[in-house]
């Protein structure tokens, strides 16, 4: 009873306009989710503490975010803006931002990991099941079950093989389907 009182108490601080969170969403103290259109964040997500979300974009289910991460914009301030300071030009929460639509979103697909401190800019897919190494920032799209750790991320590793992959997508429910790009959804 407490627990769920306390998650209640979170989601009224953390959760603000045009977020859509799921079942079972588990959000830290002092996390912040906001979006400038849409954000959905799907069932059984963790979000750890202190962590800063303010994109368009979607979590999906089973995905972990470890305290500190940010999902943040790389264009939130229109800093080509002429005759204004960076403080005073167009922000994306701006009804006329012109950084808007899905190249500003992020998606993180479903059964990946985040460690601390890692920030992903918008305009970037994370792929099912990959994994952030703590302290990255990935500007560029993750593939599927890809590990990549560093400033920029670069993968250095795979999860699983490609065999692991059909187990373990077979396990958690997913149609059988050839391993595509990512972005696709086999489900």
């Amino acid at each position: 009873m407490v627990k769920k009182l306390l998650q209640y108490v979170l989601r009224l601080y953390a959760v603000r306009a045009r977020v859509q969170v799921g079942e079972r969403v588990q959000i830290g103290l002092w996390s912040k989710l906001w979006a400038p259109q849409k954000l959905v964040v799907e069932d059984d997500v963790y979000i750890g503490s202190g962590c800063t979300i303010e994109v368009d974009g979607r979590i999906g289910r089973w995905s972990m975010l470890a305290n500190g991460v940010g999902l943040v914009g790389r264009h939130d301030h229109d800093f080509r803006c002429v005759g204004k300071p960076v403080r005073y030009a167009p922000w994306i929460g701006d009804a006329d931002s012109r950084f808007r639509g899905p190249e500003a979103a992020v998606t993180v697909e479903e059964d990946v990991w985040i460690g601390y401190g890692a920030i992903v800019l918008s305009g970037v897919t994370i792929g099912r099941g990959a994994i952030v190494a703590a302290g990255s920032v990935v500007p560029k799209t993750v593939e599927r079950y890809a590990i990549v750790a560093g400033a920029p991320a670069r993968q250095v590793g795979m999860r699983f093989t490609p065999d692991e992959i059909r187990e373990h997508e077979a396990k958690l429910g997913y149609p059988p389907a050839v391993i595509g790009p990512v972005g696709t959804r086999s489900v």
